[in-house]
């Protein structure tokens, strides 16, 4: 008898941490939550942060605290996120460049996509291809008949070597046998008012930072760089209506947690930021800067993040991209 006690005994202690996981989500958060941002404020991720971290403040009355730990490309902020503890307290707002596009143009990551566990898609930002309003260019053909007649000659900018805008330039060379010029700047407003300036003929830039130069008539846009037209401008045709096949990349945000975190504290936090991401108002502060909702569930974030880098490391290699 006692033996048979001691096993059971045994046996419901074994069974304690399982069991204490579903009401350890339940009184989830406890405590303040931090996001860390491997980027400067202002930007995409960070915005993205603040705006989901006050919706979460108010469902669960417990701070959430933003963290911006730009540098390193992206490599402090989530080598930080990968490292902390699984626990639901610190979280990483991340880009589709920290997730699917350093593993391509980095040899040594001091981190790994299977080092996380996601959580949702959050934020989707388009790119456009445009031009300064004073070029002969009106459309993507243009653009590729004057490339095809001077191989290499055009230039084009984006925010700096191995961005997102480059890796979507570079494949539209793949795609298209054209060659470009790449001119790098440091950052999306110096690239869009060089080409608002006619420094430069045309540019890769996130539709925010070129709309002030559009509605001022000095940048034209020709194309947006999704497979879906831009509710920021639904007028404005994509590569691939333009016949540029297969390019689809925009600058897509997700939240994550390190690996390891609970089951049910991941799915706590998938449901409620799906729930804030179909706010009215929560729409309308993204939309604003020409940016869109993309709630996702876990598996269709890590299937996305999957086949975005395998699509991306082909365009790496192959245009022997470099980062900065």
């Amino acid at each position: 008898m006692r033996l048979l006690l001691s096993t059971v005994v045994a046996g419901l202690a074994g069974l304690a941490p399982i069991l204490a996981q579903p009401a350890a989500a339940q009184s989830y958060p406890t405590k303040p939550i931090h996001i860390l941002v491997p980027y400067a404020p202002g930007g995409i991720a960070d915005i993205a942060s603040r705006i989901v971290g006050a919706k979460l403040t108010e469902a669960w009355g417990q701070q959430v605290v933003v963290e911006n730990r730009p540098g390193g490309n992206g490599f402090i902020a989530m080598t930080a996120g990968a490292k902390a503890a699984p626990d639901g307290y610190t979280l990483v707002m991340a880009t589709v460049g920290d997730v699917s596009v350093n593993p391509s143009l980095f040899k040594d990551m001091p981190y790994r996509w299977e080092d996380f566990a996601p959580i949702a898609a959050v934020s989707d930002a388009p790119m456009v291809l445009a031009t300064n309003a004073g070029t002969p260019y009106k459309s993507v053909a243009d653009v590729l008949a004057a490339a095809k007649a001077q191989p290499g000659r055009i230039s084009y900018a984006t925010p700096g070597n191995g961005s997102v805008n480059q890796i979507v330039m570079e494949w539209l060379a793949l795609n298209t046998s054209t060659q470009y010029q790449h001119i790098p700047y440091k950052g999306g407003a110096p690239a869009a008012a060089a080409l608002a300036a006619g420094d430069i003929p045309i540019g890769v830039l996130a539709s925010s930072s070129v709309a002030p130069q559009v509605k001022a008539g000095r940048v034209r846009v020709l194309a947006t760089t999704g497979a879906q037209p831009s509710k920021f401008n639904p007028e404005w045709p994509t590569l691939q209506a333009e016949g540029v096949k297969e390019v689809d990349l925009s600058n897509w945000t997700l939240l994550i947690a390190p690996k390891g975190t609970p089951k049910e504290i991941v799915d706590k936090l998938n449901a409620e930021v799906g729930k804030i991401l179909a706010m009215p108002d929560v729409k309308e502060r993204f939309g604003t800067g020409g940016v869109e909702t993309i709630p996702s569930s876990t598996a269709e974030l890590d299937a996305k993040v999957k086949k975005t880098a395998a699509q991306l490391d082909q365009i790496v290699s192959k245009a022997k991209i470099k980062a900065d």
